[in-house]
């Protein structure tokens, strides 16, 4: 499966003014993806951008593009200091996956790299919107180069 699958890696803030430019690429690259017979997606379920483009594969599952939303998560309480809003729509994100995975049951230190490399390591594509460097995003991104899976910057 992992020549079918690609994961998603992003900054959890993107400046207001680029946001509605790195949805639209994002977009058009699923739908290139989605075109070139990659059908799952890997997200990592955090604020910002694995939230987006996990919505966006599920409003292409109700359009009836036949793909599956995994979610790779660092552990069972990654949203334990949301607010109430942010934890709706994470469960109600949740709610729509075909699969989940938990990289821990507890928050444990180092639970986030491990989600990441995971979700690289069972990937062959990186959608990615890496606008900063000396972060997670960049790291994962680093390291699916490494692997040599084919990463799309959507910030660029």
């Amino acid at each position: 499966m992992k020549d079918q699958t690609c994961c998603f890696s992003g900054h959890r803030k993107l400046p207001k003014n680029k946001i509605e430019q790195i949805v639209k690429r994002l977009d058009c690259e699923i739908d290139n993806l989605i075109n070139q017979g990659i059908t799952d997606f890997i997200s990592g379920g955090a604020l910002g951008f694995d939230q987006i483009a996990a919505s966006l594969i599920i409003a292409k599952k109700e359009m009836g593009r036949r793909i599956r939303l995994i979610f790779a998560l660092p552990c069972k309480c990654q949203d334990k200091l949301w607010n109430v809003e942010q934890k709706m729509l994470y469960r109600s994100l949740l709610a729509e996956a075909d699969e989940i995975t938990y990289i821990s049951e507890e928050y444990i230190d180092g639970c986030m790299k491990k989600r990441n490399k995971y979700m690289v390591d069972h990937s062959s594509y990186c959608i990615c919107a890496l606008l900063r460097t000396f972060n997670g995003t960049d790291q994962t991104v680093r390291y699916a180069r490494q692997k040599g899976l084919s990463v799309i910057n959507v910030a660029e």
